[in-house]
């Protein structure tokens, strides 16, 4: 597990609507939902000024710790003056030190694996944002590495 400092950056793509729970799997029905929306309505190809082809899934506005309601987002990193298009919403990762932990695998199992272990282990976490980055080492399912980046206190 690394630790490295981030600027702040913005994202544009598609929110939930509302609050998501770990509880009875909500999360992965509705996170679930979004990517397939995210997906069939080929947003990665509609943010307007995209700095890579990385897509990120946010989660953020934490009522607590991870056991309590909390935000989620996915979408693509943008420079901060690009304009939002109708339809989308855009977010802004705060600067800050994170955690960096590579999963490795099948999605979604390698994900779901790897916030077992961060559940279980005794991170100071901020829960300010947490995101998983998806790039050319996640493209094939079967096989696939996914960066995940915790906001930690100091």
């Amino acid at each position: 597990m690394k630790k490295i400092e981030l600027e702040a950056f913005k994202l544009i793509g598609l929110a939930l609507e509302k609050k998501t729970t770990n509880e009875n799997g909500q999360a992965g029905i509705d996170c679930g939902n979004l990517w397939q929306k995210f997906e069939k309505g080929d947003y990665a190809n509609k943010i307007p000024g995209k700095l890579s082809e990385e897509i990120f899934a946010v989660y953020h506005q934490y009522d607590g710790d991870h056991t309590k309601p909390y935000a989620y987002f996915i979408g693509c990193k943008v420079s901060p003056e690009t304009k939002l298009p109708e339809g989308m919403d855009s977010i802004m990762i705060p600067a800050g030190i994170y955690r960096q932990i590579t999963a490795k695998g099948k999605i979604p199992d390698c994900i779901i694996n790897v916030w077992q272990t961060i559940w279980s282990t005794d991170i100071n976490r901020a829960y300010q944002a947490d995101f998983e980055v998806y790039d050319d080492r996640s493209k094939d399912w079967n096989n696939a590495e996914v960066e995940v980046f915790l906001s930690v206190k100091n």
